[in-house]
C-alpha cells in the first residue's frame, strides 16, 4: 500500500512547486514587511526602486517602498518619469491621522518652491481630511499614494480607496518631494527609496 501511495504523492508535489512558482517573490523584506520586486498600477506594471524605514531618532515609525515603470538612480530621475507610480507606506507604531497629515503638509511645504505648493493646495487640504477622518493609523496598517496616469493621485488606506483622486497633476510630485527633496524626511529613507546601499546607522537595525 505505502508503494502504491508514494507514486500518487508525484503529481501533487508537482502542483504545490507550480503554485509556489506563481507566487510574487519579495524582493526586499523590511522589518519583516515584504516588498514585492514587482506590481501593476492603473494596468502598468512597475517595479520596486527601493524600500527602507523611516526612524525618528531610534524609533521605527515606518516602512515606506517606492515602485516607478523602470529604475531611477536619482530623485530627479524618480520625479520626472512619466506613467504609473506608487509609494507603499506600512506603519510600524500608531500614529494619530491629524498628526501625518499636518506632517505630510509641512513636508510638502519644505520641499516645494512656493509656486509648486500653492498648486498643491487644494490636493493637500483633500489629503488632510482623509487622514483626519481616518483618525489613526495604527501598526501593522499601511497605506498607498499612487499616481494614476490620466486620473490623478488615490490614496489607498489598508487596500481601499479612500476619496475621489486628487486631480491636481502637481500634487503627487510635490508628495513624492516629503521622501525625495532636498530637505526630505529622512535622508537615509531617501537613499534607499533611490535603491543606495546605506549603513546602518547606531541604534538603526532593520
Amino acid at each position: 500500500m505505502f508503494r502504491a501511495f508514494v507514486p500518487a504523492l508525484g503529481p501533487l508535489i508537482g502542483l504545490l512547486i507550480g503554485l509556489l512558482a506563481t507566487q510574487p517573490a519579495a524582493a526586499a523584506v523590511v522589518s519583516g514587511v515584504d516588498y514585492p520586486e514587482r506590481l501593476t498600477v492603473a494596468g502598468q506594471p512597475l517595479v520596486l526602486n527601493g524600500a527602507g524605514i523611516r526612524y525618528r531618532f531610534v524609533v521605527k515609525v515606518y516602512t515606506a517602498g517606492l515602485y516607478l515603470p523602470a529604475k531611477a538612480a536619482t530623485a530627479e530621475q524618480a520625479l520626472a518619469m512619466p506613467g504609473a507610480k506608487r509609494l507603499h507606506i506600512q506603519m510600524l507604531r500608531d500614529i494619530d491621522g491629524n498628526t501625518l497629515g499636518r506632517l505630510f503638509t509641512r513636508g510638502m511645504e519644505d520641499n516645494s518652491t512656493r509656486a509648486q505648493f500653492a498648486k498643491a493646495i487644494p490636493g493637500t487640504l483633500q489629503l488632510s481630511e482623509l487622514f483626519v477622518a481616518k483618525k489613526n493609523l495604527k501598526a501593522g496598517e499601511h497605506f498607498s499614494v499612487e499616481y494614476r496616469p490620466g486620473t490623478g493621485t488615490q490614496v489607498l488606506v489598508n487596500g481601499q480607496a479612500m476619496g475621489k483622486p486628487i486631480v491636481e497633476p502637481e500634487f503627487f510630485a510635490a508628495m513624492m518631494r516629503i521622501w525625495l527633496g532636498d530637505k526630505p524626511a529622512d535622508d537615509t529613507l531617501k537613499d534607499q527609496l533611490l535603491g543606495k546601499p546605506v549603513e546602518a546607522q547606531p541604534g538603526q537595525l532593520n
